[in-house]
């Protein structure tokens, strides 16, 4: 069917092209056949600069739990907006964001403000460094941690392939990868390198359980990391605040020695901290000796670190997680939306099946035709390889993007999103309608198979 007119939305793309280095400011932006210019957004809805709207399940790359402009929030940012931006300077909300981040975290004994998601692994990884005077991160095949060079490879497949140009090789020396299917593995692994500070994490399982975890996986991995005398890092930048006030650490019952958190954390603002246990974070401590503090702390600098406007924002947001209510409506409505979409593969006889906690979703479309062909049954074609999970054909995943836009639904990668507390059973409904319109596109398109 013809694409809807978008007249302004295509006089900005060709404005962006002349000015912007790739023509969008993030990857995930990138045209599909044309980027989204959303004007504004209202709970769990947001629309474009051609007045199209969309069910947002990007929900600010999941930084949105309580939706879109939510007026606590919003009355917290004019509130600090009208004592001053920025003063280059610690703050009394300062103190009280990190006060609420404690409070709420298990880890976080200390607490220490950066810019986003990237800024709390890159600082994290220095810290467990320094800790243990060692070299070395073990990370996990298909686990996204940042674009930053020591991380930007190793999430997305062939994951032994660079991911991105600009990266000295050397850097993948210190960073060593293995699936996060056998404990036995990472068990032999850090007992026979004596150069591994810490190992790092999505405790969700890779891309925000996009690639789940084992069962016990988790506690596993404590205990071996404690018997090894090695950090265990958290990378709850997406899980934090969202599978429980607490993050995935609560949920799960497994504390590690640090935690890195954006997104939810600032209340839709930039932010994020690296938290974690008060011995490893006394590595940050200016002491006044100077030997000590040229040479045996880590430097750690950033203009904009627990911005007032951003820690406002924060403090509002965590009030409300603090309750433990935005993450049971939202999660509610992650259920629903889940059952709805397996119900319309379910129907349709679709091969693929719908997954994820807490409030996120993640589809998934059988495209190999060997295990088609074994198949019984949708529950025969669950998996947790990497591999596959993430491997989907990028002409399928384009495809479905674009016609659940069509159809008004916006998602935040791939084939997965988020939910919000705000979304409501209307708009589980519209999207589960959309979804509909856009697997029988796709199976007609010939990009979907049956069982």
């Amino acid at each position: 069917m013809p694409l809807p007119a978008k007249p302004k939305t295509e006089e900005y793309f060709q404005r962006a092209s002349r000015v912007l280095a790739g023509k969008v400011g993030h990857d995930l932006r990138a045209p599909n056949p044309l980027p989204l210019y959303i004007e504004r957004g209202v709970g769990g809805r947001k629309w474009d600069v051609d007045g199209n709207e969309y069910i947002d399940f990007l929900g600010g790359n999941g930084a949105l739990l309580l939706g879109h402009a939510h007026p606590d929030v919003a009355a917290a940012i004019q509130k600090a907006l009208a004592l001053g931006t920025h003063f280059g300077s610690d703050h009394p909300l300062h103190i009280e964001w990190a006060e609420l981040v404690q409070r709420l975290i298990p880890c976080a004994e200390r607490v220490r403000f950066v810019n986003s998601g990237t800024e709390a692994t890159l600082l994290a990884l220095r810290v467990a460094r320094a800790h243990k005077r060692k070299n070395k991160i073990l990370r996990f095949d298909g686990h996204f941690h940042g674009w930053h060079d020591d991380v930007v490879h190793g999430y997305n497949p062939p994951f032994e392939a660079d991911g991105s140009l600009g990266v000295p090789p050397r850097v993948r020396e210190n960073m060593p990868a293995l699936p996060a299917d056998d404990l036995n593995r990472i068990d032999d692994f850090l007992a026979t390198d004596g150069d591994v500070a810490g190992v790092i994490i999505e405790p969700s399982g890779g891309s925000w359980g996009r690639v789940p975890l084992p069962p016990n996986f988790l506690s596993g991995l404590r205990e071996i990391t404690a018997r090894c005398g090695v950090l265990l890092i958290f990378d709850e930048v997406v899980t934090g605040f969202r599978f429980s006030p607490g993050g995935a650490q609560q949920l799960y019952g497994v504390t590690p020695d640090l935690t890195c958190l954006a997104k939810i954390i600032a209340g839709g603002m930039p932010g994020g901290a690296m938290v974690g246990r008060a011995d490893v974070m006394t590595i940050f401590d200016i002491t006044g000796d100077p030997e000590h503090d040229r040479y045996q702390r880590v430097t750690h600098l950033g203009t904009f670190n627990a911005a007032p406007v951003s820690a406002a924002a924060g403090i509002a947001a965590l009030t409300h997680v603090a309750t433990g209510e935005p993450t049971a409506r939202a999660d509610a409505a992650a259920a629903r939306l889940r059952a709805s979409w397996e119900a319309v593969l379910d129907r349709l006889g679709i091969a693929g099946y719908v997954y994820g906690p807490s409030s996120t979703f993640h589809v998934y479309f059988e495209t190999d035709s060997e295990r088609l062909r074994a198949a019984s049954s949708r529950h025969d074609l669950e998996t947790r390889e990497p591999l596959r999970l993430k491997g989907l054909p990028g002409a399928l995943t384009s495809a479905y993007q674009r016609l659940l836009r069509e159809n008004g639904v916006d998602v935040m990668s791939s084939t997965s999103g988020v939910v919000s507390a705000a979304h409501t059973d209307a708009d589980i409904d519209e999207a589960t309608a959309a979804f509909e319109k856009t697997v029988l596109a796709l199976r007609d398109e010939g990009l979907l198979q049956t069982l």
